[in-house]
């Protein structure tokens, strides 16, 4: 038996982004099935040797599937990257995906990872190299639900600290950070650029990725 070729990464158009408003949850999962899904899945396939390359892991791509929705629909769409060929959700990872107004590539923890005490403790006390090793541009959100965040270059010292303390103690808290690209930048559309893009925004923040290993 012959396998199929990796799909190529060919980039993101206005197509994708309203795939995120079409309105009810079968339009738009029927939207984000048909058009943005194919690409998470290219991205997926395209990054995961880089990602085990900058991590020493295995990495494995998985691709939101929104199963368990049964009402609203999905208002962003992603995929992530873990060393577990079974899920994601438990282990600090990569993930890129689109609100309908922007792309994000960024590092994130959620409330089902055991190493999110870790990670508070750590990121704690090297609030001054965390400062340091993150863009002045790059965004930082507790909330995965929300399309905004805080810009880091904004946040005081004790606003970043805030950040990390509620990780640590907030049992249903969460903590990403990484870039917004807007709709519309030109970098989209270029499938290369933007998986060189990416590659060069996940080796900024391993540090925060290998701060959260346990």
């Amino acid at each position: 038996m012959t396998l199929a070729a990796p799909s190529v990464f060919t980039g993101l158009t206005d197509e994708d982004f309203n795939a995120m408003s079409v309105p009810g949850l079968e339009g738009r999962m029927e939207a984000i099935i048909g058009t943005v899904r194919p690409k998470l899945h290219a991205l997926g396939d395209a990054l995961a040797p880089v990602l085990a390359g900058l991590t020493g892991e295995n990495t494995y791509p998985h691709v939101a599937k929104h199963a368990r929705r049964s009402v609203n629909p999905p208002d962003d769409t992603w995929v992530a990257w873990s060393p577990s060929a079974r899920g994601y959700k438990a282990f600090p990872h990569y993930q890129i995906g689109l609100w309908s107004t922007h792309l994000f590539i960024q590092f994130a923890i959620i409330y089902e990872c055991p190493n999110k005490t870790i990670f508070a403790e750590r990121a704690a006390r090297e609030l001054a190299s965390i400062r340091e090793a993150v863009p002045p541009h790059y965004v930082w959100s507790k909330d995965h639900m929300v399309p905004t965040g805080s810009v880091h270059g904004d946040l005081s010292d004790d606003e970043l600290a805030a950040l990390f303390q509620r990780l640590g103690s907030v049992k249903a808290s969460e903590l990403t950070c990484g870039v917004h690209i807007r709709r519309g930048d030109p970098l989209l559309e270029n499938g290369d650029a933007l998986l060189r893009k990416a590659e060069s925004v996940f080796a900024t923040l391993l540090p925060l990725y290998k701060m959260a290993q346990a």
